[in-house]
């Protein structure tokens, strides 16, 4: 079997089978672009232990960072364990081989009045940047991913009862209150300028669209968020990912219930969202030590 009729094969299984996203499907596919790359010579079924390590070893030399190294031999795993559940190998080649090890990242976290400032360093009179305020603080206020972010729809907002719908990882639906404060920037986004747009029959419905009327991507939503964080005058190295992560540190230092956090942000697992009890724990190490008579 060719590495392309595999790749398409294992694609399939992912995306239907296992109901991943297609983010996530890209990032598995990409990966093992890189892979066979380096063994093109070699068919899928004939690949060995020292085809993986000889892989893992040049790609550590090159000095990618051991976190992308993780991520490619996870891929490479996954895309192996498929090819046993079909029965096209019987032995596993990357049985034995660790990942290597990935220091705790800790976040960068934005304050309240961070997060405002960047807000108010938007000036409304310029073009999209009401759209660019509400961007912003539909990332903070719902705790949202780039990618649900750009897929939301007028009509996942519902105004009567203040929630708006979203669609997660591996199509995973949840529900999200709206703030008051985002209840108003969408709804003066929507009547004062989104009515306005011109919109192709695809993207009628979808909530947030560039200066042609198009779909936004990922890097245009990266790019607004480096613009008004530069404008706001901060020194912190701030992303789209930045708001969700205070968002969700926020409400745990606000005192609510975990598991209520791990449902707001979608996470599949509540290991993942323990990570902001450890963040809270840091900051109120850090105001004690800021305000005690005694440090």
């Amino acid at each position: 079997m060719s590495w392309d009729r595999c790749i398409e094969k294992y694609r399939n299984y992912i995306l239907l089978e296992r109901n991943l996203s297609e983010n996530s499907v890209e990032s598995y596919t990409r990966d093992l672009k890189k892979f066979i790359a380096y063994n093109k010579k070699v068919e899928p079924t004939k690949i060995r232990r020292e085809h993986i390590t000889n892989f893992l070893n040049k790609i550590n030399e090159i000095k990618i960072s051991p976190k992308s190294q993780a991520r490619m031999l996870s891929s490479i795993r996954g895309f192996f364990n498929f090819l046993i559940f079909e029965n096209k190998i019987s032995l596993h080649p990357c049985k034995h081989i660790k990942s290597p090890k990935i220091g705790s990242n800790i976040p960068e976290i934005l304050s309240v009045e961070e997060i405002d400032k960047i807000i108010h360093s938007i000036d409304l009179s310029k073009k999209n940047s009401e759209r660019d305020r509400t961007i912003i603080e539909c990332l903070y206020s719902c705790g949202l991913r780039v990618s649900e972010l750009i897929s939301l729809k007028i009509s996942d907002i519902n105004f009567d009862d203040n929630i708006i719908k979203i669609m997660g990882k591996g199509n995973k639906q949840r529900i999200v209150p709206l703030s008051n404060t985002l209840k108003k920037y969408l709804k003066n986004y929507l009547m004062y300028f989104r009515s306005k747009k011109d919109t192709k029959k695809d993207n009628s419905d979808i909530l947030f669209l560039s200066a042609n009327s198009n779909k936004l991507s990922r890097v245009m939503i990266f790019n607004i968020v480096k613009k008004y964080a530069s404008l706001s005058g901060l020194k912190k190295n701030i992303s789209p990912h930045s708001f969700r992560h205070s968002f969700a540190t926020h409400l745990v230092e606000g005192g609510a219930d975990l598991r209520v956090v791990q449902e707001m942000l979608g996470h599949s697992n509540i290991t993942t969202t323990e990570i902001y009890t450890h963040l809270s724990k840091r900051f109120l190490r850090e105001e004690i030590l800021n305000y005690h008579p005694r440090s």
